[in-house]
Formats: structure tokens, C-alpha cells, sequence
């Protein structure tokens, strides 16, 4: 399944900036796969966190082959060690089974989650081990395709927004203005700029101020 948008929310995009038209209209429709499975979601991206895509599916499939279903049994059933065997570290596979361990006793109320507003969904997410507010943005976008997130910490994002608008540095300030041109269809136009960022308009270049080499000695 892929981000579910269409001609309403590109179109409004469109008019509200003529730069992102020009994204929109050269990088064309994009397909985001979301995993509409909110306990596996929240394994999925613990996982990913701080390393490449290739080794997070590598993990994943991993993970996938052995236990058919990721649910907070099989988690539980499994324990630290054998998840640490498919690849992921230490501290990774204690922040998952403790997440499990918090669905099985009711104590974290997962699919409570899918009532919040985006803010309260944010900051219980993000209450939880190995959840940051970055991981909890990400959820709410790929697996429940909330329409309006735009997250600052996303680095690829603000790399998107100096390509695409020309600007060599995007403090929050800046970003908020973004954020309200958007809305209500951040989510979208976060798709875009991740295209942007990634080089799916040719000519774009990044505006950020090359890092100066570090004096030795």
C-alpha cells in the first residue's frame, strides 16, 4: 500500500507556489509505501534509526521471516538476544521488547493513538523508549497517513527546501512559514521535497554553505 493523494492535494500545492508546481509537475506522482500496522511501524522505524535503508530491510526481512507476523508476542516470546542476532543492537532490541511488554499490559494504549490529534499523537509516541519526536513524525505520515506532517528535524527535508527554494540555511522561523503555505497538506509536500532532495528535478543544487575542512594539529 502508498501514501494514499491525488489531484486535490497537488493541485492546491500548485497554486498556493509556483516552485513546488514545477516539483510536482517534473517529479510527477509519487508512490511511499506506509505500513498501516501501528505496532510493527513503531518496531520498524526503532530499527532504522541511525543506519542505511539497505541494512533496515535486511533486518526487517529478517525479522519478517522469522516471526511471519511482528507483534508484540512473537517480540516478547523472541527476547533481547535473538532479536540483537538479526542484526540490530543491544539498546535497540531492549527499547522493542520494552515497547512490547508495554502493549501486552495495557499500559501504553497503541491503538488509542489513532484518536489523538497530531500533537497529542506526537508527544505519547515520543514518550516511548527509543522514540523521538523525528520517529514519531515519521509514524504518523507512513503508517497513518496523517495528511499535514512537516517535521523540522528531518534533515532531508530542509536539504529539499534549500534546493528548491534557494536558501542556504532553514531555521525554524523560516520552516514554519513553509509549514503554513502547506497546510493543510504537509504531508504531501513533504513527498516532494524528499524527491527534490534526493535529485528527482535536474538542476537543483544545494544552497547550504560548504563546511570548511577542519584545521589539524
Amino acid at each position: 500500500m502508498y501514501f494514499q493523494y491525488g489531484e486535490a492535494e497537488t493541485a492546491y500545492l500548485s497554486a498556493r507556489d509556483e516552485r513546488m508546481a514545477v516539483v510536482i509537475a517534473q517529479a510527477g506522482h509519487i508512490e511511499r509505501e506506509v505500513d498501516t500496522d501501528l505496532f510493527s511501524a513503531v518496531v520498524h522505524h526503532i530499527v532504522g534509526q541511525q543506519i542505511s535503508t539497505k541494512a533496515q530491510a535486511t533486518i526487517w526481512k529478517r525479522m519478517r521471516d522469522e516471526f511471519g507476523v511482528v507483534d508484540a508476542a512473537a517480540i516478547l516470546g523472541a527476547g533481547v538476544e535473538k532479536l540483537q542476532s538479526f542484526g540490530m543492537t543491544f539498546r535497540k532490541a531492549e527499547y522493542i521488547t520494552d515497547f512490547a511488554r508495554k502493549i501486552e499490559s495495557g499500559e501504553f494504549d497503541l491503538e488509542g493513538i489513532r484518536q489523538r490529534p497530531d500533537d497529542e499523537a506526537i508527544r505519547e509516541l515520543s514518550g516511548l523508549k527509543g522514540v523521538g519526536v523525528w520517529t514519531a513524525e515519521m509514524i504518523l505520515l507512513f503508517c497513518m497517513q496523517r495528511p499535514d506532517v512537516f517535521s523540522y528535524d528531518d534533515l532531508a527535508i530542509q536539504r529539499g527546501l534549500r534546493m528548491v527554494y534557494h536558501h542556504r540555511k532553514i531555521d525554524r522561523k523560516l520552516f514554519e512559514k513553509y509549514r503554513r503555505r502547506f497546510s493543510p497538506y504537509c504531508s504531501v509536500a513533504s513527498l516532494y521535497l524528499w524527491a527534490a532532495a534526493g535529485g528527482a528535478v535536474p538542476g537543483l543544487k544545494d544552497y547550504a554553505p560548504a563546511q570548511k575542512p577542519k584545521r589539524k594539529g
